[in-house]
Parts: structure tokens; sequence; C-alpha cells
């Protein structure tokens, strides 16, 4: 008989272990799913994980393109982490992206075609603040009448989606575009885009902020009274609010600032990458952010190595699909499978198997 049996402490070894022992479950049941889709597995995991940084035909166009897919992913992980830490889970940060992405943009609109160096860094504070606004409203329920943030954050995406609709259809429409939906493209206007900072790298001011995001949060949460109070607030609440730890104040924080990185998130992928707000402008970072904060354990450092281990697999998914014919469908549930093992293999961190019966007492 297998049995669970509670770790006195948790197991430091397995927490490193994990994401490792994930990754290569993956990469074997992802083999598996490939085989039965006809494809070579072998050949599939090496498109995915080798030819987007090595082979000679793509590397030179795949290379860049990690630090853009990774950008974005490592942002809003990293506010995610925060109040994941404390027992916090803002599972909307899709709908906070695409509101700073509008937010940030109607301001650039607004001002065209006036050229100045002050747009793109009002388009920036507006994006964060459209962004963090979005957050504020499942942060004041939750607070104020005790809604779970969970389902409030992820209905409020549906919501924002239905938003981005109405704007690139409607007040955010290139009047000169024929009648398209979808605004202008901002990345091919100078005062509004956010080019490579140097060229043939995929460094821009969003991938910029995520290292900076990264770097300002490890010292938060290991030098900051206010990370201590994050990390006792998820380790032990009720210790926590011995300590004197306001746990409105938290919740209002926490949520704040996941969903103003995930606002600018959203600003600097509308400014650059994507270019425009259009009806299919967001493209599930919010959610794969998720996986990342997960993957990378919550630290800031896991989470950097998380992001780029997942655009690897946004990069490589595109071109498997591009080279062997894997449906899309295939390549999400292969990225879906990372979250699955990761969850299921983190058990072993708390618990550890057992064989025969329970012994009595």
């Amino acid at each position: 008989m297998i049995r669970l049996e509670k770790r006195p402490n948790p197991s430091r070894l397995w927490t490193a272990l994990t994401p490792v022992v994930a990754v290569i479950l993956t990469m074997i049941a992802g083999g598996i799913l490939f085989a039965a889709l006809g494809k070579d597995p072998f050949e599939a995991l090496r498109t995915i994980f080798w030819d987007p940084l090595f082979s000679e035909q793509f590397a030179a166009f795949s290379r860049p393109q990690l630090l853009i897919k990774a950008g974005p992913l490592i942002l809003i992980a990293i506010g995610l982490s925060l109040g994941f830490r404390a027992g916090i889970w803002n599972i909307g940060a899709e709908g906070q992206y695409i509101m700073g992405a509008i937010c940030g943009a109607a301001v650039g609109l607004a001002a065209y075609p006036t050229e100045s160096a002050l747009i793109f860094p009002a388009m920036v504070l507006a994006g964060a603040l459209g962004g963090w606004a979005w957050s504020m409203i499942p942060a004041l329920l939750k607070i104020k009448f005790g809604t779970n943030e969970i389902l409030v954050s992820l209905m409020l995406v549906y919501v924002a989606e239905a938003i981005l609709a109405s704007m690139a259809l409607g007040a955010l429409r290139n009047p000169e575009g024929g009648g398209f939906p979808g605004s202008r493209n901002l990345s091919q206007i100078d005062a509004m885009s956010n080019p490579e900072l140097i060229a043939g790298t995929g460094m821009h001011w969003g991938v910029v902020t995520a290292f900076v995001a990264v770097i300002a949060a490890y010292v938060m949460l290991n030098r900051h009274m206010l990370g201590y109070q994050i990390k006792l607030t998820g380790q032990a609440p009720r210790a926590a609010r011995f300590a004197g730890v306001n746990p409105s104040l938290l919740v209002a924080v926490c949520l704040g600032v996941s969903g103003g990185l995930a606002g600018l998130a959203g600003l600097f992928e509308v400014t650059g990458p994507a270019g425009q707000i259009s009806i299919d402008f967001n493209s599930g970072y919010g959610f794969t952010a998720i996986i990342v904060a997960f993957l990378g354990r919550l630290n800031p450092i896991g989470i950097l190595l998380a992001g780029l281990l997942m655009a690897l697999t946004y990069i490589g998914g595109e071109l498997a699909q591009f080279m062997l014919g894997l449906p899309s469908a295939a390549i999400q549930a292969f990225q879906g499978m990372l979250l699955f093992f990761l969850l299921g293999v983190d058990v072993l961190s708390n618990y550890r198997i057992r064989l025969g019966r329970r012994s009595a007492a």
C-alpha cells in the first residue's frame, strides 16, 4: 500500500529538485504526446529546446525573440509571486495586462501627432496606473466585503477583453485604417515606440524593467520589512497578525504591485512587439506567468530563469508548428503539463512516500 506521510519540516532537497524533475517529466510526457500525434518525439523536443538557440538556420532570428517573450512573463510573474507568497491570489493579471496596454496607448494616441520626449514616459505611467487600478477592484472588494480575489480577478479578465474589443473597434481605432479594427501602429511612431535598445538582442525597455523588477523584488524580500511581512503572512498568518501586520494593507499592496507590473508589461508590449491595440492583442502572458512564478519557486532569481525557459517553449513551439506541423493545441498542452507536474511533484516537499500499512499507535 502506497501512502503519503507528512514531513516534520519541508524538504529543502525536494524544494530545489521539484522544478528540475517537473521539466524532465514534462519532456517525457510531451514526447509521448508528440509520438501519439505521429511525430518523432526526439525531433520535436530538439526543435523546441535546441534549434531556437543553436540552429544555424533559425538561431539568428530566434535568440532576440527569447528576451522579447521572456520580458513580459518575468515582469508579470514577479508581481504575482509577491502576492502568492502572502497567500493573496491574483489570477487576473491578463486583464491588468490588457488594461495597462489600453490606458498607455490611449495617452499616446491622444497626443498624436505631437512629437515630444515626454509622451513615452507619460504612456508608461498610464500603463502602470491602468493595471494598478484594475487590480484595485478585487483588492477593495476583498478588503471591504471579504470577496474571493481569485474569482473576482479572473472574471475581470473577460471584462477587460470586452473593453479591448470595444477600443479596437471604437475609440482607439485608426481613423486612417480603412475601417479595419485596431489602433495606429505605435511602434512606428517615434514618440510612442519601444524599439530595441541594442540591435539584434531583443532588449527593449520592457526587458530592462523586468530585470530591474527581479533585483528590486530580491532586495525587498531579503532586506526590507515589507518582504518580511509578506513571507511571514504566507507562512504563519496568525503569527503575522500578532506581529502587527495589517492584512488589508498587505492585500492592497500585493495586488496593486502585481497589477502595476502587469500593466507595464502590457504597455511595453503594445508599444513594441505587438505594436497596436487589436482585438487579439492579449496573448495569454498573464496566465502563463502563473506557471513561471511557480516554476521559479516564487523566488525572483528562479522566476528569471523560469521566464527564459517558458519563453523558449513559446519560440520553439512556434518553430515546431512551422517545421513539423504540430498543432498549436499540442504546444499549449505541453506548456500546461509543466504546471501539472510542478504541482504534483511539489507534494514531495511536504510529504514522504511510504510503502506498507500505517503502524498502529
